[in-house]
């Protein structure tokens, strides 16, 4: 008993490393609307130390078409949420994800054979 220590670290804040269940659920309302309406077709998730992002593909085989990504170590305030195109460029970013997604116009695809 004499070796017990007690120890208090207030500094350490566990950090998001994921999307919270309000982001998802935003994330998820959006993705379902644009599978309704055959835009989308699948859906994948990424971890890095960086950022985890929800990825949206129009075919399972394809690079994914959007990139809605949460920023784990933002410069600013308004990089915390980042929306990325196929090609990795960023097309928005915002702190707030459902003002961020209501802004996006999401380009609806057609099919050429």
């Amino acid at each position: 008993m004499k070796h017990l220590r007690l120890v208090v670290n207030n500094e350490l804040k566990k950090k998001d490393i994921f999307f919270n269940k309000v982001e998802l659920q935003t994330i998820l309302n959006l993705y379902g609307k644009m599978v309704a309406n055959g835009e989308w077709k699948d859906y994948g998730l990424s971890i890095s130390k960086k950022e985890v992002s929800f990825n949206v593909y129009h075919r399972a085989s394809e690079y994914p078409i959007y990139k809605i990504a949460k920023n784990l170590n933002p410069k600013n305030n308004n990089e915390k949420y980042i929306i990325k195109n196929s090609r990795n460029v960023v097309i928005k970013n915002s702190e707030n994800l459902k003002k961020l997604i209501e802004k996006v116009i999401w380009n609806k695809f057609k099919l050429v054979n």
